[in-house]
């Protein structure tokens, strides 16, 4: 039996840009994309294809479709999951998409999921890089109505049934779900593989499949926000370095709690 896997992917600026070239648009309360550095997956989504993927190479029977809500996608890192063995990618692509809260991204995801659907998992990295809100695959599971396991670190399928170990700060829990079921998936899982030359090619031939809202059956004013932001700003940092140097160690921290007590912070 083949087991149908969709794996909730977003477009991100990239993280390893240096926090000085990001600028803000206060206008709008957007983020200026810097010139010439191009957009990722978020990185925690590319673990969530891994664990798809991990379930494949465990000899599962495994359909992996890719599913991303926004607008100007980038195909070259688009397509960077079906270059590392996902099957599909399908995007609702129209103009505003990227710029929608998380309550209308979960509407969005689950009318797409509802018509593509059925699945028997749905995967989701533990957060997305630009906003680290982690709302997104939780409300989706509120939405469908289906259980949820978060913070996923390994994860095996037999039938029905699901064994996964759920990172907790101490270690980890292990727990049954049944399928299906909807899965943040961890950085614990460990690093995504990189796309090897032959993915890299079958990927090049493959064409996303777009949807628009109209196909499933949306509009603009079915996407009211519930969060309303209000300012988007660079926080200024002011810091200021005092050295505190003795003749020893010891003299250095004692000269050092004397001085943190002198600021009543010790």
């Amino acid at each position: 039996m083949t087991v149908r896997i969709v794996v909730l992917a977003k477009q991100v600026p990239d993280p390893e840009t240096p926090p000085s070239q990001f600028k803000i648009d206060e206008s709008t309360n957007s983020v200026v994309p810097p010139s010439g550095v191009p957009p990722v997956v978020n990185g925690f989504d590319l673990n969530a294809v891994e664990a798809a993927l991990l379930l494949r190479d465990g000899g599962a029977d495994v359909e992996i479709t890719v599913l991303s809500v926004g607008s100007e996608f980038v195909m070259d890192a688009m397509k960077k999951p079906l270059a590392m063995g996902a099957d599909r990618l399908v995007l609702v692509d129209e103009e505003g998409l990227d710029k929608i809260d998380s309550s209308a991204t979960v509407k969005v995801l689950a009318a797409a999921i509802e018509k593509d659907g059925p699945f028997d998992l749905i995967l989701g990295g533990r957060q997305a890089s630009d906003w680290d809100q982690a709302h997104v695959t939780l409300g989706l599971a509120e939405v469908l109505g289906l259980p949820l396991v978060s913070l996923v670190q390994k994860l095996e399928i037999d039938g029905d049934s699901l064994s996964l170990q759920r990172v907790i700060p101490d270690g980890y829990q292990a727990i049954t779900a049944p399928v299906p079921s909807v899965l943040t998936i961890t950085n614990e899982l460990g690093e995504p593989r990189y796309p090897n030359l032959r993915g890299i090619m079958q990927a090049s031939r493959k064409k996303p499949e777009i949807l628009s809202l109209a196909d499933l059956g949306l509009s603009a004013s079915d996407l009211t926000p519930k969060l309303e932001l209000k300012k988007l700003y660079v926080p200024e940092s002011n810091k200021q370095v005092e050295l505190i140097e003795g003749e020893d160690e010891a003299d250095s921290g004692k000269k050092l709690a004397l001085r943190l007590r002198e600021e009543k912070l010790i």
